[in-house]
């Protein structure tokens, strides 16, 4: 496992194949690593000069090495003295969901050949909600990056339009929500907080299927958001033509747009996403290791960044090396707790 200062050595090594030591000396001695937090490289320098000339002529030279270092799209954070202070004390505002709390973007989305159509068309639906392909309906099995994808699109919305309404549900939620508006006299209130919604994203809609009432009013909330071209992205675990129990009404609506699933990813896909998670826990993993991990586990993004995360706490908390060991540990022992 490599440290942050580690990283920070070989990007430094990394930039000496490019520029004398004078230069390095010149632009870099005042400037020290702070952090790797998720997918960002964190740095301080408390000179102005320097700060800004490293952004205008270094940064784009950091990010390629992080990428050759973690197989992935890395950003780097600049920080001066009031940003190290800010940085310092951003735990006292962490964000309240996992849909805010800026984890689950397009930039951590790993994009492979069982998935590339339908993270082009998520990202098409946030460039322009409401203008292309709704509704969109992701359908595929569980774990395999549908939920990251609602979660992308609503991180792109808001960034661009921070006053935007987005509304999250899981299809399970949404029936027991309706429920105690039915039970409360409430129905208004429920009618509301969906209908005026600027983007409107529905997980696991499957579970609605067979729930006449609830259905109903699904329907009656998709017609008012499509009217008013609000976005809507659905997933499922299965097609709307599989669900057997599925209002025709619905089937039809959730078909009005573009239809994509996401497959089981490829061996190289898996051992990307297997560095990246690792790049965002802020440790690397080898190449021999990350392939043993992808050849282990096949059908689940999920199932292998857990695998990552497991790792890494047997190393911090019993000091274990990384290696194959290790990881058969993982896996055995993230099977025994899911059985």
């Amino acid at each position: 496992m490599q440290s942050v200062s580690d990283i920070w050595s070989m990007i430094l090594d990394k930039l000496r194949s490019d520029l004398s030591e004078t230069t390095i000396k010149t632009w870099f001695d005042d400037t020290v690593v702070v952090a790797l937090d998720g997918n960002t490289l964190v740095l301080h320098c408390p000179n102005p000069f320097k700060r800004s000339n490293i952004q205008d002529r270094f940064v784009g030279s950091i990010k390629e090495t992080l990428k050759d270092i973690f197989s992935c799209d890395m950003d780097v954070l600049l920080l001066d003295d009031d940003g190290l202070a800010r940085y310092g004390s951003k735990d006292h505002d962490r964000p309240t969901s996992l849909m805010e709390s800026g984890e689950f973007t397009f930039e951590s989305f790993v994009v492979g050949p069982s998935n590339k159509l339908a993270c082009a068309a998520a990202r098409a639906v946030a460039d322009a909600p409401g203008q292309h392909y709704n509704p969109l309906f992701i359908h595929g099995n569980s774990g395999l990056g549908k939920t990251h994808l609602l979660y992308a699109i609503a991180h792109v919305i808001r960034q661009r339009n921070p006053g935007a309404k987005i509304v999250y549900i899981k299809g399970d939620e949404f029936i027991n929500d309706f429920i105690e508006s039915v039970r409360t006299g409430k129905a208004g209130d429920f009618r509301t907080k969906y209908r005026e919604a600027d983007l409107f994203l529905v997980d696991d809609i499957q579970f609605v299927a067979g729930k006449v009432e609830t259905q109903n009013e699904f329907f009656h909330t998709f017609n008012t958001l499509y009217e008013s071209k609000k976005q809507i992205v659905l997933t499922s675990d299965r097609p709307p033509h599989e669900m057997a129990q599925l209002d025709d009404r619905l089937r039809t609506r959730f078909e009005w747009g573009l239809l994509v699933d996401v497959q089981p990813p490829t061996l190289e896909t898996r051992i990307v996403i297997v560095r990246n998670k690792a790049a965002q826990l802020g440790f690397m993993i080898d190449d021999d290791v990350a392939a043993y991990i992808a050849t282990k586990i096949t059908a689940n993004v999920r199932q292998l960044e857990g695998t990552v995360k497991k790792i890494k706490a047997f190393h911090d908390l019993e000091g274990s090396d990384i290696d194959r060991s290790t990881v058969d540990r993982a896996i055995q022992d993230m099977t025994a707790s899911s059985d």
